[in-house]
């Protein structure tokens, strides 16, 4: 049986959610405060909708990815929330990065209306999801998560159920981790080897295809090439949101993080100057200033 869907929050991610889901074939409707974003989904065959009650109340499952806790709670249990629509057997696949604790409350309220929530963040960046080139990360209930096959097809590569709600947010912690000490790792490989007088484009192009390669430094060395930001597939304050979870998240567990630690200062000085908008491969920037070193603008 093919199911309906809806997406709330047509940003970055969503939007690429839903545009995929379009191009899958499959039914969407969506809804974002951004009337512009709403716009861009009906222009490509998917319908409005003018709240998240009155989405629930229209799809077989809910894609919810929020940008902050304070929207996350107004879309669960707000005026005109899901848990508003009380419709019994929806399920809601939450995709944000926020708190487990901060979801636990949604999924509650939720539960209580007969819904069903997902726990599912998503690995990778909003250049990824352009091309469903994503993971899910699911936990919950095991039953509804198989129910939604077909939705993870239409929007990711791969949907890996990791058990109890949480889990996905407990696995998604650990491969952001691993994203925050890759990128500054990354951008720190590259101002070393610019400033012993190495091309950026042939550090590139010569690393990627050696062992000291990773994803991250696929995806983020080409604008530290470029040394342009402004494209940005994960913005630096968004990013603050998430450093703000894991270091929490670990501190919860009293498991010492040294190279995460250390490389948050690095994304705390990028944001001191004001390079908030910016992605995150801009911490290039804040280490050639560490390191002294300026391009040649010629």
């Amino acid at each position: 049986m093919s199911l309906s869907v809806g997406v709330i929050g047509l940003g970055i991610m969503g939007g690429s959610f839903a545009r995929n889901l379009l191009a899958d074939g499959q039914t969407v409707t969506g809804f974002d405060i951004r009337e512009d974003n709403v716009t861009s989904i009906v222009k490509l065959g998917g319908q409005a909708g003018v709240s998240p009650e009155d989405v629930a109340s229209r799809v077989d499952v809910v894609i919810t990815s929020l940008p902050t806790v304070r929207a996350f709670h107004e879309v669960m249990t707000g005026e005109n929330g899901l848990a508003a629509a009380a419709k019994d057997g929806l399920i809601v696949i939450e995709c944000s990065t926020f708190p487990i604790a901060e979801k636990q409350v949604g999924h509650d309220a939720l539960k209580a209306v007969g819904t069903i929530m997902l726990d599912c963040p998503i690995s990778g960046t909003g250049a990824q999801a352009v091309n469903k080139d994503l993971s899910v990360y699911g936990s919950g209930s095991e039953d509804a998560f198989n129910k939604c096959q077909s939705v993870f097809k239409g929007f990711a590569n791969y949907a890996f159920y990791v058990g109890e709600f949480g889990n996905g947010s407990k696995m998604k912690f650990v491969a952001n981790h691993l994203v925050h000490v890759h990128n500054v790792a990354s951008a720190e490989a590259m101002v070393l080897g610019m400033k012993a007088g190495l091309d950026p484009q042939t550090i590139f192009d010569v690393i990627k295809v050696g062992a000291g390669n990773s994803r991250i430094f696929e995806l983020r060395a080409p604008m530290m090439v470029e040394d342009d930001y402004s494209k940005a597939t994960m913005k630096m304050e968004v990013w603050l949101k998430d450093m703000t979870t894991i270091g929490e998240f670990a501190s919860e567990l009293n498991c010492p993080t040294p190279l995460f630690t250390a490389g948050r200062d690095v994304y705390q000085s990028g944001l001191a100057k004001g390079m908030h908008g910016l992605d995150t491969a801009s911490v290039c920037r804040v280490l050639e200033e560490y390191a002294g070193y300026e391009r040649d603008k010629d």
